[in-house]
């Protein structure tokens, strides 16, 4: 611990430093779940009391009541716990994450647990444009709709959407998985490297590079599994893209024998 001023400075077990003292201390706690109301507090004093119940407290559960659509909550949370919040979220919800679990029961805005590295967030309504970007780990359930390049640069981890998908979903992704129950937009896995995309409706047009892979047991499996551990019923028929791997020598490629490519 540093002072700085007249505010102490909290360095928690990895190192991150955060001004725990501003944090409102309204939660009400009691056998070791908290709840507070975040109605009149900023994002920042959203964030900070959501730290001092975790890292300071110990607390191993916190709802969130009236989140009113904020921006940035829940963002950095590196420890195992529950978080529930009771509303809906405003952009880059849930982001930086590794390890928790979290259930919001409204909606979220773009970007929303980007660059998440472990645990799991169920969102009961839609999500918007690039959700899941950068995501390396963990499931990510969505059980309304998500917008445009929903998972983009994806790096792990498995995104679940229930409804529809945006149009470029899928952009640049590396590894990972998708499973897409509705319909898709256009440029589904374009420029996509590696991972693999399951999509259960109709599928407008597909990316560059993005083609049909061949089902096999291990897909069934793994749907099924997804499916029961989320309480999502039985799974529809389901298509499988995959890479085709005509961009990985891309740059070596002569001029005309890229406008083959493309």
């Amino acid at each position: 611990m540093a002072e700085v001023g007249e505010r102490r400075i909290t360095y928690d077990a990895r190192g991150l430093a955060e001004p725990l003292a501003d944090a409102p201390n309204v939660a009400r706690v009691e056998n070791g779940t908290a709840t507070f109301d975040a109605h009149d507090l900023t994002t920042r004093q959203i964030n900070l009391e959501l730290r001092r119940l975790l890292y300071e407290e110990g607390v191993k559960e916190v709802t969130v009541e009236n989140p009113g659509a904020k921006h940035s909550l829940g963002v950095g949370i590196l420890t195992r716990c529950k978080i529930n919040f009771e509303g809906s979220l405003g952009y880059f919800g849930c982001g930086l994450i590794d390890g928790p679990e979290i259930h919001i029961s409204g909606r979220v805005g773009w970007s929303a647990c980007e660059n998440m590295m472990s645990g799991v967030v169920v969102i009961e309504s839609n999500a918007g444009s690039l959700t899941g970007a950068a995501m390396r780990g963990g499931d990510l359930v969505v059980k309304g709709q998500v917008g445009a390049r929903s998972g983009i640069d994806q790096k792990g981890g498995t995104i679940i959407v229930l409804g529809d998908a945006g149009s470029m979903t899928g952009f640049m992704m590396q590894r990972g998985r998708q499973i897409l129950c509705g319909n898709v937009g256009p440029g589904l896995g374009d420029s996509m490297y590696d991972g693999t995309i399951y999509v259960g409706g109709k599928v407008k047009s597909l990316g560059i590079d993005c083609i049909p892979g061949e089902w096999d047991e291990t897909d069934t499996e793994f749907i099924q599994r997804k499916f029961r551990i989320y309480g999502l019923g039985d799974p529809p028929e389901f298509r499988k893209f995959v890479c085709g791997k005509m961009l990985y020598n891309y740059d070596n490629l002569e001029p005309a024998e890229r406008k083959l490519v493309l």
